[in-house]
């Protein structure tokens, strides 16, 4: 499907706008607040609308809120898009090999794949994360690898269907070696169904980062949305604006990537796009039959 087709669906639109949102933040967060947003400011529990200097108000330590939501959004829209790489190259890799090769490969990647989700994701990342201290990149690499399985899955029941292929086997006839079946004939036809997959990753892992932030355990040099809402859940009951700003904004963020991915499926879903033109069919047939 064309970009401007899929843009005409109004959950893919109404995604994007409010991706681009908070993409927007990212970007110019430095242009916009090029200060710390863990400095100190001005007084605390400004409630928003109070200052002009700090529409969104500031927070138990007198911090920017506003500030603070740009800055966040580089912090958790990194953690998403990095985490989402991990879990597509570990999870692609493990999964097309086990698809492929079947046997005891399979057999030995699968293992490996259900102990990981034997486990609860993020109580394994919380236990990484606790063992390797509380930073950034500690943070990405433990939800990266435990989001992969779902891909690895995916991609093994792909692959297991596209090398039974005529165009599979024709290449095989002409002595193509595994890694160009693999990657050249197999992987690209089974992308879409992985591709769509991403936005619900970014959204898991924004969520889980806010999580762990929320529990203590983000990096303390750097604020993010997850971490503006653990420093205002102290204030809950008189500063309640100071877990609803960053909130709303880990909510929208999710609810776009949830939006896109919705979109993206209905797209590349042959069977789901043939029954809503089949659908609109019988709508204008019946609309037709009630003119005079």
């Amino acid at each position: 499907m064309k970009p401007l087709t899929l843009l005409r669906q109004p959950s893919a639109l109404v995604g994007v706008i409010l991706l681009a949102l908070a993409l927007f933040a990212a970007l110019s967060a430095n242009w916009l607040f090029p200060g710390d947003p863990l400095d100190t400011v001005a007084a605390p529990y400004q409630w928003p609308g109070a200052d002009r200097a700090y529409p969104l108000g500031t927070d138990l330590m007198g911090r920017d809120l506003l500030a603070g939501l740009f800055h966040g959004a580089r912090v958790s829209l990194y953690v998403g898009g990095t985490v989402a790489v991990i879990a597509l190259v570990l999870g692609v890799l493990i999964g097309g090999l086990a698809g492929y090769f079947g046997g005891v490969v399979d057999r030995v990647l699968m293992a490996i794949t259900e102990f990981f989700q034997t486990v609860p994701p993020f109580l394994l990342a919380i236990i990484l994360v606790a063992i390797l201290t509380p930073s950034l990149s500690t943070i990405v690499f433990a939800l990266g690898v435990t989001a992969w399985p779902g891909i690895a899955r995916l991609t093994r029941g792909e692959f297991i269907v596209l090398r039974e292929r005529e165009f599979v086997r024709a290449s095989i006839a002409l002595g193509a070696s595994d890694a160009h079946l693999i990657f050249i004939e197999i992987l690209p036809n089974a992308l879409t169904p992985i591709l769509v997959s991403t936005a619900l990753l970014v959204a898991n892992a924004i969520l889980s980062e806010a999580a762990l932030s929320f529990l203590g355990l983000g990096d303390p040099n750097v604020v993010s949305w997850g971490s503006m809402v653990g420093t205002g859940r102290e204030a809950l009951r008189t500063a309640w604006y100071m877990i609803a700003v960053p909130g709303s904004a880990i909510a929208l963020t999710v609810l776009a990537l949830n939006l896109l991915s919705d979109a993206l499926h209905a797209a590349f879903n042959p069977r789901l796009s043939r029954s809503r033109r089949d659908d609109a069919a019988s709508r204008r047939e019946a609309v037709e039959g009630l003119q005079p």
